[in-house]
Protein backbone atom coordinates (compact mmCIF):
# COMPACT_ATOMS: atom_id res chain seq x y z
CA UNK A 1 0.00 0.00 0.00
CA UNK A 2 1.19 3.12 -1.01
CA UNK A 3 1.58 5.90 1.98
CA UNK A 4 -0.68 8.91 1.21
CA UNK A 5 1.71 11.91 0.33
CA UNK A 6 1.57 14.95 3.01
CA UNK A 7 -0.60 17.77 2.11
CA UNK A 8 1.56 21.15 0.38
CA UNK A 9 -0.18 24.48 0.37
CA UNK A 10 -0.62 27.46 -1.69
CA UNK A 11 -2.07 30.52 0.03
CA UNK A 12 -2.39 33.54 -2.76
CA UNK A 13 -2.95 36.48 -0.76
CA UNK A 14 -5.08 39.80 -3.74
CA UNK A 15 -4.64 43.05 -2.05
CA UNK A 16 -7.77 45.22 -1.39
CA UNK A 17 -10.22 42.66 -3.09
CA UNK A 18 -13.66 43.41 -1.86
CA UNK A 19 -16.25 40.23 -1.20
CA UNK A 20 -18.70 41.85 -3.29
CA UNK A 21 -17.15 42.31 -6.33
CA UNK A 22 -16.73 38.48 -6.84
CA UNK A 23 -19.24 36.28 -8.79
CA UNK A 24 -19.16 33.35 -6.37
CA UNK A 25 -20.19 36.08 -3.55
CA UNK A 26 -23.12 36.93 -5.61
CA UNK A 27 -21.94 39.85 -7.99
CA UNK A 28 -23.43 39.66 -11.11
CA UNK A 29 -21.57 42.36 -13.39
CA UNK A 30 -18.04 41.77 -12.74
CA UNK A 31 -16.08 38.82 -14.69
CA UNK A 32 -14.11 36.55 -12.37
CA UNK A 33 -14.75 32.78 -13.87
CA UNK A 34 -11.79 31.41 -12.46
CA UNK A 35 -12.65 32.86 -8.87
CA UNK A 36 -15.59 31.37 -9.43
CA UNK A 37 -14.78 27.88 -10.84
CA UNK A 38 -12.27 27.69 -7.80
CA UNK A 39 -15.50 28.62 -5.07
CA UNK A 40 -17.03 25.52 -6.85
CA UNK A 41 -14.61 23.21 -5.84
CA UNK A 42 -14.01 25.09 -2.19
CA UNK A 43 -15.16 25.52 1.11
CA UNK A 44 -16.39 29.20 0.76
CA UNK A 45 -16.59 31.05 3.78
CA UNK A 46 -19.47 33.49 3.89
CA UNK A 47 -19.21 35.96 6.78
CA UNK A 48 -15.19 36.02 6.82
CA UNK A 49 -13.62 39.35 8.28
CA UNK A 50 -10.56 41.24 8.43
CA UNK A 51 -8.68 41.38 11.68
CA UNK A 52 -5.79 43.71 11.87
CA UNK A 53 -6.03 46.82 9.42
CA UNK A 54 -4.82 48.17 6.65
CA UNK A 55 -1.92 45.92 4.75
CA UNK A 56 0.85 45.14 6.71
CA UNK A 57 -0.83 44.61 9.97
CA UNK A 58 -3.27 41.86 8.17
CA UNK A 59 0.32 40.23 7.20
CA UNK A 60 1.13 40.10 10.75
CA UNK A 61 -1.67 38.11 11.54
CA UNK A 62 -1.75 36.03 8.48
CA UNK A 63 2.29 35.32 9.30
CA UNK A 64 2.46 35.17 13.11
CA UNK A 65 -1.62 34.02 14.19
CA UNK A 66 -2.08 36.63 16.60
CA UNK A 67 -3.76 39.67 16.23
CA UNK A 68 -1.65 42.48 15.78
CA UNK A 69 -3.57 45.53 16.29
CA UNK A 70 -3.22 44.22 19.70
CA UNK A 71 0.55 44.78 20.09
CA UNK A 72 2.06 46.82 17.39
CA UNK A 73 1.46 49.34 14.69
CA UNK A 74 2.75 48.89 10.96
CA UNK A 75 5.96 47.94 12.08
CA UNK A 76 8.66 45.52 11.46
CA UNK A 77 7.47 42.02 12.22
CA UNK A 78 8.93 41.57 15.88
CA UNK A 79 11.77 38.71 15.73
CA UNK A 80 11.02 37.19 18.97
CA UNK A 81 7.49 36.02 16.79
CA UNK A 82 7.62 32.40 15.55
CA UNK A 83 6.71 33.09 11.73
CA UNK A 84 3.55 30.20 9.97
CA UNK A 85 6.94 29.47 7.21
CA UNK A 86 8.94 29.15 10.00
CA UNK A 87 7.07 26.66 11.69
CA UNK A 88 6.36 24.93 8.71
CA UNK A 89 9.45 24.89 8.11
CA UNK A 90 10.63 22.97 11.33
CA UNK A 91 7.53 20.60 10.62
CA UNK A 92 9.62 19.86 7.05
CA UNK A 93 8.24 21.90 4.37
CA UNK A 94 9.94 23.52 1.88
CA UNK A 95 9.05 27.25 2.41
CA UNK A 96 8.84 29.79 -0.06
CA UNK A 97 7.44 33.42 -0.44
CA UNK A 98 7.13 35.16 -3.69
CA UNK A 99 5.22 38.68 -3.66
CA UNK A 100 5.12 42.05 -5.95
CA UNK A 101 3.19 43.68 -2.34
CA UNK A 102 6.05 46.47 -1.75
CA UNK A 103 6.57 46.27 2.00
CA UNK A 104 7.25 43.07 2.86
CA UNK A 105 11.21 43.93 3.32
CA UNK A 106 11.43 47.68 2.70
CA UNK A 107 13.20 49.51 5.37
CA UNK A 108 13.67 46.72 7.21
CA UNK A 109 10.67 45.48 7.91
CA UNK A 110 11.33 41.66 7.76
CA UNK A 111 8.24 39.61 6.76
CA UNK A 112 10.17 37.16 4.41
CA UNK A 113 10.93 36.04 8.20
CA UNK A 114 10.95 32.51 8.22
CA UNK A 115 10.81 31.53 4.54
CA UNK A 116 13.66 29.21 3.04
CA UNK A 117 13.65 31.45 0.02
CA UNK A 118 12.23 34.24 -0.78
CA UNK A 119 11.28 36.31 -4.05
CA UNK A 120 10.13 40.29 -3.97
CA UNK A 121 9.42 41.25 -7.57
CA UNK A 122 9.90 44.87 -7.15
CA UNK A 123 8.31 47.57 -8.88
CA UNK A 124 4.55 47.79 -7.03
CA UNK A 125 4.21 51.35 -5.11
CA UNK A 126 3.40 55.10 -5.03
CA UNK A 127 4.59 56.64 -8.28
CA UNK A 128 5.12 59.55 -5.75
CA UNK A 129 7.54 58.06 -3.44
CA UNK A 130 8.59 54.92 -4.95
CA UNK A 131 10.42 55.43 -8.44
CA UNK A 132 11.35 52.07 -9.07
CA UNK A 133 7.90 51.67 -10.38
CA UNK A 134 7.79 54.64 -12.64
CA UNK A 135 10.74 52.56 -13.70
CA UNK A 136 9.07 49.11 -13.98
CA UNK A 137 6.49 50.76 -16.24
CA UNK A 138 8.40 52.31 -18.97
CA UNK A 139 8.46 48.29 -20.08
CA UNK A 140 5.06 47.06 -20.66
CA UNK A 141 4.40 46.17 -23.50
CA UNK A 142 2.17 43.43 -22.98
CA UNK A 143 -0.65 42.21 -20.13
CA UNK A 144 1.82 39.40 -19.23
CA UNK A 145 4.20 42.26 -18.23
CA UNK A 146 1.79 43.59 -15.38
CA UNK A 147 2.66 42.86 -11.81
CA UNK A 148 -0.19 39.58 -11.36
CA UNK A 149 0.67 38.23 -14.21
CA UNK A 150 4.97 38.32 -13.10
CA UNK A 151 4.52 36.95 -10.11
CA UNK A 152 1.90 34.32 -10.85
CA UNK A 153 4.10 32.96 -13.48
CA UNK A 154 7.25 33.22 -11.19
CA UNK A 155 4.98 31.08 -8.79
CA UNK A 156 4.15 28.94 -11.45
CA UNK A 157 7.54 28.18 -12.45
CA UNK A 158 8.91 27.73 -8.71
CA UNK A 159 6.42 24.72 -8.62
CA UNK A 160 7.14 23.50 -11.85
CA UNK A 161 10.68 22.80 -10.11
CA UNK A 162 9.30 21.65 -6.46
CA UNK A 163 5.55 20.21 -6.82
CA UNK A 164 7.14 16.81 -6.24
CA UNK A 165 8.59 18.29 -2.52
CA UNK A 166 6.30 19.12 0.68
CA UNK A 167 5.63 22.84 0.48
CA UNK A 168 4.40 25.87 1.21
CA UNK A 169 3.94 28.28 -1.02
CA UNK A 170 2.96 31.90 -0.36
CA UNK A 171 1.75 34.70 -3.39
CA UNK A 172 0.84 38.04 -2.65
CA UNK A 173 -0.40 40.23 -5.28
CA UNK A 174 -0.97 44.05 -4.94
CA UNK A 175 -3.16 44.35 -7.26
CA UNK A 176 -6.05 44.88 -7.46
CA UNK A 177 -5.03 48.15 -5.24
CA UNK A 178 -4.10 51.21 -6.51
CA UNK A 179 -2.76 52.93 -9.29
CA UNK A 180 -5.59 50.65 -11.34
CA UNK A 181 -3.98 50.71 -14.57
CA UNK A 182 -5.07 47.38 -16.32
CA UNK A 183 -4.29 47.02 -19.86
CA UNK A 184 -7.40 48.94 -21.34
CA UNK A 185 -9.62 46.36 -22.60
CA UNK A 186 -10.34 45.06 -18.98
CA UNK A 187 -11.70 48.49 -17.66
CA UNK A 188 -13.53 48.97 -21.14
CA UNK A 189 -15.69 45.91 -19.62
CA UNK A 190 -17.12 47.91 -17.20
CA UNK A 191 -16.56 51.60 -18.80
CA UNK A 192 -17.06 51.00 -22.89
CA UNK A 193 -16.23 54.90 -23.19
CA UNK A 194 -12.90 54.74 -21.31
CA UNK A 195 -10.46 56.44 -22.54
CA UNK A 196 -7.71 55.52 -21.04
CA UNK A 197 -6.71 57.85 -18.57
CA UNK A 198 -5.57 56.82 -15.00
CA UNK A 199 -7.47 57.56 -12.21
CA UNK A 200 -6.74 58.94 -8.54
CA UNK A 201 -8.01 58.44 -5.42
CA UNK A 202 -8.52 60.84 -2.59
CA UNK A 203 -8.57 58.96 0.62
CA UNK A 204 -11.68 62.05 1.70
CA UNK A 205 -15.01 62.25 0.77
CA UNK A 206 -14.88 62.44 -2.54
CA UNK A 207 -17.35 65.45 -3.02
CA UNK A 208 -15.18 67.66 -1.16
CA UNK A 209 -12.28 66.66 -2.83
CA UNK A 210 -13.63 67.91 -5.95
CA UNK A 211 -14.38 64.90 -7.58
CA UNK A 212 -17.52 64.16 -9.63
CA UNK A 213 -19.27 61.08 -9.94
CA UNK A 214 -17.60 60.77 -13.61
CA UNK A 215 -14.81 60.35 -11.68
CA UNK A 216 -15.85 57.65 -8.72
CA UNK A 217 -17.60 56.05 -11.50
CA UNK A 218 -14.13 55.59 -13.64
CA UNK A 219 -12.12 54.55 -10.85
CA UNK A 220 -14.71 52.06 -10.05
CA UNK A 221 -14.56 50.70 -13.71
CA UNK A 222 -10.38 50.44 -13.48
CA UNK A 223 -10.37 48.77 -10.20
CA UNK A 224 -12.84 46.63 -11.44
CA UNK A 225 -11.18 46.02 -14.41
CA UNK A 226 -7.93 45.03 -12.17
CA UNK A 227 -10.24 42.30 -10.47
CA UNK A 228 -10.59 40.53 -13.67
CA UNK A 229 -7.20 40.74 -14.27
CA UNK A 230 -6.23 39.35 -11.30
CA UNK A 231 -9.01 37.18 -12.02
CA UNK A 232 -7.33 35.63 -14.93
CA UNK A 233 -3.65 35.47 -13.61
CA UNK A 234 -4.59 33.39 -10.77
CA UNK A 235 -6.78 31.11 -11.96
CA UNK A 236 -3.39 30.15 -14.40
CA UNK A 237 -1.92 30.06 -11.31
CA UNK A 238 -5.16 27.68 -9.68
CA UNK A 239 -4.67 25.38 -12.98
CA UNK A 240 -1.26 24.74 -12.55
CA UNK A 241 -1.88 22.56 -9.85
CA UNK A 242 -4.29 20.55 -11.92
CA UNK A 243 -1.81 20.62 -14.86
CA UNK A 244 1.28 19.38 -12.57
CA UNK A 245 -1.42 16.28 -10.81
CA UNK A 246 -1.12 17.98 -6.98
CA UNK A 247 -4.40 19.77 -6.30
CA UNK A 248 -5.70 16.51 -4.70
CA UNK A 249 -2.45 16.82 -2.35
CA UNK A 250 -2.32 20.54 -2.30
CA UNK A 251 -4.44 22.70 -0.10
CA UNK A 252 -5.40 26.33 -1.87
CA UNK A 253 -6.34 28.95 0.30
CA UNK A 254 -7.65 32.38 -1.79
CA UNK A 255 -7.99 35.73 0.51
CA UNK A 256 -7.98 39.16 1.20
CA UNK A 257 -6.63 41.62 3.59
CA UNK A 258 -9.28 44.84 2.83
CA UNK A 259 -11.69 46.20 0.74
CA UNK A 260 -12.34 49.94 -0.25
CA UNK A 261 -14.94 52.36 -0.49
CA UNK A 262 -16.05 53.57 -4.33
CA UNK A 263 -18.62 56.28 -3.14
CA UNK A 264 -20.56 54.38 -0.56
CA UNK A 265 -20.74 56.84 3.21
CA UNK A 266 -19.01 59.54 0.81
CA UNK A 267 -15.80 57.69 0.63
CA UNK A 268 -13.40 56.55 -1.86
CA UNK A 269 -10.72 54.98 -0.79
CA UNK A 270 -9.76 53.02 2.21
CA UNK A 271 -9.01 55.42 5.16
CA UNK A 272 -9.53 59.59 5.45
CA UNK A 273 -6.53 61.36 5.49
CA UNK A 274 -4.99 64.94 4.58
CA UNK A 275 -1.27 64.65 2.88
CA UNK A 276 -0.70 68.09 3.29
CA UNK A 277 -1.26 68.52 6.75
CA UNK A 278 -0.57 64.76 7.68
CA UNK A 279 -2.91 63.90 9.37
CA UNK A 280 -5.63 60.91 9.99
CA UNK A 281 -9.15 61.61 10.99
CA UNK A 282 -12.35 59.19 11.30
CA UNK A 283 -11.68 56.94 9.20
CA UNK A 284 -14.53 54.01 9.61
CA UNK A 285 -14.17 50.50 8.72
CA UNK A 286 -17.28 49.64 7.44
CA UNK A 287 -18.88 46.67 5.58
CA UNK A 288 -17.05 47.66 2.05
CA UNK A 289 -13.82 47.27 3.72
CA UNK A 290 -13.83 44.33 6.91
CA UNK A 291 -15.94 41.92 4.23
CA UNK A 292 -13.40 39.87 1.69
CA UNK A 293 -13.24 36.60 0.67
CA UNK A 294 -12.02 33.76 1.83
CA UNK A 295 -11.91 30.20 -0.08
CA UNK A 296 -10.53 26.81 0.64
CA UNK A 297 -9.68 24.12 -1.62
CA UNK A 298 -9.20 21.16 0.75
CA UNK A 299 -8.20 17.55 -0.92
CA UNK A 300 -10.98 15.31 0.70
CA UNK A 301 -13.25 18.17 1.30
CA UNK A 302 -16.45 18.55 -0.49
CA UNK A 303 -17.24 22.13 -1.68
CA UNK A 304 -19.46 23.54 0.99
CA UNK A 305 -20.99 27.45 1.98
CA UNK A 306 -20.64 28.19 5.82
CA UNK A 307 -21.82 31.02 7.48
CA UNK A 308 -19.44 31.03 10.38
CA UNK A 309 -18.06 34.24 11.38
CA UNK A 310 -14.18 34.16 10.92
CA UNK A 311 -10.76 36.32 10.81
CA UNK A 312 -7.58 36.59 9.24
CA UNK A 313 -5.82 34.59 12.31
CA UNK A 314 -7.65 31.60 12.02
CA UNK A 315 -6.03 30.92 8.42
CA UNK A 316 -2.35 30.25 9.60
CA UNK A 317 -4.06 28.53 12.98
CA UNK A 318 -6.27 25.78 10.39
CA UNK A 319 -2.37 25.66 8.10
CA UNK A 320 -0.56 24.42 11.21
CA UNK A 321 -3.46 22.08 12.09
CA UNK A 322 -3.69 20.37 8.55
CA UNK A 323 0.11 20.46 8.35
CA UNK A 324 0.07 18.66 12.16
CA UNK A 325 2.46 21.36 13.05
CA UNK A 326 3.39 22.82 16.20
CA UNK A 327 0.93 25.49 17.22
CA UNK A 328 2.38 28.13 19.56
CA UNK A 329 0.40 28.41 22.70
CA UNK A 330 -0.62 32.21 22.00
CA UNK A 331 -1.87 31.99 18.53
CA UNK A 332 -5.14 33.88 18.54
CA UNK A 333 -6.46 32.19 15.90
CA UNK A 334 -8.92 29.10 15.93
CA UNK A 335 -8.42 26.24 13.52
CA UNK A 336 -11.25 25.92 10.74
CA UNK A 337 -11.09 22.38 10.21
CA UNK A 338 -14.64 21.73 12.07
CA UNK A 339 -16.08 24.30 9.50
CA UNK A 340 -14.21 22.25 6.43
CA UNK A 341 -15.43 18.92 7.25
CA UNK A 342 -19.21 20.58 8.10
CA UNK A 343 -19.35 19.67 11.51
CA UNK A 344 -20.38 22.69 12.35
CA UNK A 345 -21.30 26.66 11.17
CA UNK A 346 -20.35 28.21 14.43
CA UNK A 347 -16.83 29.54 14.98
CA UNK A 348 -16.47 32.82 16.72
CA UNK A 349 -19.42 34.72 18.50
CA UNK A 350 -17.77 38.18 17.06
CA UNK A 351 -14.86 39.46 14.87
CA UNK A 352 -12.76 42.30 15.70
CA UNK A 353 -11.57 44.56 12.37
CA UNK A 354 -9.99 47.41 13.84
CA UNK A 355 -6.69 49.83 12.83
CA UNK A 356 -3.67 49.22 15.53
CA UNK A 357 -5.29 50.32 18.51
CA UNK A 358 -1.86 52.49 18.89
CA UNK A 359 -3.53 54.97 16.72
CA UNK A 360 -4.99 57.03 19.27
CA UNK A 361 -5.81 60.62 19.19
CA UNK A 362 -2.51 62.80 19.07
CA UNK A 363 -0.27 60.53 18.52
CA UNK A 364 2.55 60.01 15.16
CA UNK A 365 2.46 57.11 13.46
CA UNK A 366 5.28 56.38 10.36
CA UNK A 367 4.17 53.93 7.92
CA UNK A 368 6.32 52.10 5.28
CA UNK A 369 6.12 54.83 3.14
CA UNK A 370 7.46 57.14 5.45
CA UNK A 371 5.18 59.60 5.57
CA UNK A 372 4.43 60.81 9.33
CA UNK A 373 0.79 61.24 9.92
CA UNK A 374 -0.78 63.25 13.22
CA UNK A 375 -3.71 60.76 14.28
CA UNK A 376 -6.83 63.51 14.72
CA UNK A 377 -9.29 60.87 16.07
CA UNK A 378 -9.31 57.56 18.12
CA UNK A 379 -9.22 55.15 14.59
CA UNK A 380 -12.65 53.38 15.36
CA UNK A 381 -12.48 49.75 15.33
CA UNK A 382 -15.55 47.43 14.29
CA UNK A 383 -16.99 44.34 16.03
CA UNK A 384 -19.47 42.22 13.88
CA UNK A 385 -21.65 40.26 15.90
CA UNK A 386 -24.41 37.93 14.77
CA UNK A 387 -26.27 40.12 12.81
CA UNK A 388 -25.03 43.21 14.42
CA UNK A 389 -22.08 45.87 13.40
CA UNK A 390 -20.99 48.36 16.00
CA UNK A 391 -18.04 50.77 15.57
CA UNK A 392 -16.57 52.70 18.09
CA UNK A 393 -13.73 54.99 18.65
CA UNK A 394 -12.63 57.19 21.76
CA UNK A 395 -15.22 59.12 24.13
CA UNK A 396 -15.30 61.99 22.07
CA UNK A 397 -17.14 59.79 19.25
CA UNK A 398 -20.47 59.03 18.28
CA UNK A 399 -20.94 55.14 19.28
CA UNK A 400 -22.99 53.10 15.78
CA UNK A 401 -24.69 49.96 16.00
CA UNK A 402 -26.22 48.74 12.99
CA UNK A 403 -28.89 45.83 12.56
CA UNK A 404 -27.44 43.91 9.25
CA UNK A 405 -30.43 42.00 8.56
CA UNK A 406 -32.38 45.20 8.01
CA UNK A 407 -29.53 47.85 6.93
CA UNK A 408 -26.98 45.95 5.74
CA UNK A 409 -26.08 49.35 4.00
CA UNK A 410 -25.35 50.60 7.68
CA UNK A 411 -27.61 54.02 7.26
CA UNK A 412 -29.25 54.25 10.15
CA UNK A 413 -27.49 53.95 13.32
CA UNK A 414 -29.94 51.82 16.40
CA UNK A 415 -27.03 52.35 18.85
CA UNK A 416 -29.41 54.51 21.56
CA UNK A 417 -32.65 52.40 19.85
CA UNK A 418 -30.72 49.52 21.36
CA UNK A 419 -28.60 50.71 23.75
CA UNK A 420 -28.12 47.23 25.74
CA UNK A 421 -27.69 45.36 23.11
CA UNK A 422 -24.33 47.80 21.70
CA UNK A 423 -23.21 47.39 25.91
CA UNK A 424 -23.37 43.65 25.68
CA UNK A 425 -21.20 43.95 21.94
CA UNK A 426 -18.67 46.38 22.90
CA UNK A 427 -17.73 44.83 26.83
CA UNK A 428 -17.61 41.30 24.96
CA UNK A 429 -15.19 42.59 21.76
CA UNK A 430 -13.34 44.61 25.75
CA UNK A 431 -12.29 40.73 26.71
CA UNK A 432 -11.62 39.70 23.51
CA UNK A 433 -8.84 42.34 22.72
CA UNK A 434 -7.47 41.83 26.66
CA UNK A 435 -7.41 38.17 26.47
CA UNK A 436 -5.62 38.59 22.89
CA UNK A 437 -2.85 40.87 24.57
CA UNK A 438 -4.16 44.46 24.42
CA UNK A 439 -2.49 46.51 27.21
CA UNK A 440 -4.84 48.88 30.23
CA UNK A 441 -3.10 51.80 27.85
CA UNK A 442 -3.89 50.70 24.75
CA UNK A 443 -7.57 49.59 25.71
CA UNK A 444 -8.80 53.05 27.42
CA UNK A 445 -10.40 54.99 24.94
CA UNK A 446 -12.65 52.12 24.44
CA UNK A 447 -13.71 51.46 27.87
CA UNK A 448 -14.04 55.56 28.16
CA UNK A 449 -16.31 55.51 24.88
CA UNK A 450 -18.30 52.61 26.82
CA UNK A 451 -18.81 54.36 29.82
CA UNK A 452 -19.74 57.74 27.98
CA UNK A 453 -22.10 55.47 25.86
CA UNK A 454 -23.67 54.06 29.35
CA UNK A 455 -24.06 57.36 30.54
CA UNK A 456 -25.42 58.90 27.19
CA UNK A 457 -28.05 56.31 27.20
CA UNK A 458 -28.71 56.45 30.97
CA UNK A 459 -27.86 53.21 31.97
CA UNK A 460 -26.54 54.21 34.34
Amino acid sequence: MTEARPLSFVVIVSDTLRRDHVGAYGNDWIHTPALDRLASRAVVFDNHLIGSFPTMPARADLLTGRLSLTFMSWAPLPTDLPTLPQLLGEAGYLTMGIVDTPFYVRNGFGYDRGFQDFLWLRGQGDAKRMEERLDARSTWRHESDRWVARTTTAAEEWLERHYEEKFFLLVDVWDPHEPWNPPDYYTRLYAPDYDGRETETCYDNWREAGLTEDDVRLSHATYSGEISMVDRWVGRLVEKLDVLGIADTTVLVFLSDHGYYFGEHDYLGKSVWDADLGTQSWSPLYREIVEVPLLMQVPGVASRRTSALTTLVDVPATILDLAGAETPDDVAGRSLAPLLRGETDVHRELVISSWPLEYQKGRITIAVDSWPRRIARDQPLTVTGRGLSLLVGGPDDELELYDLASDDGEQHNIALERPDEAVALLSDALAELLACGASDELLAPRREALAHFRRAANLG
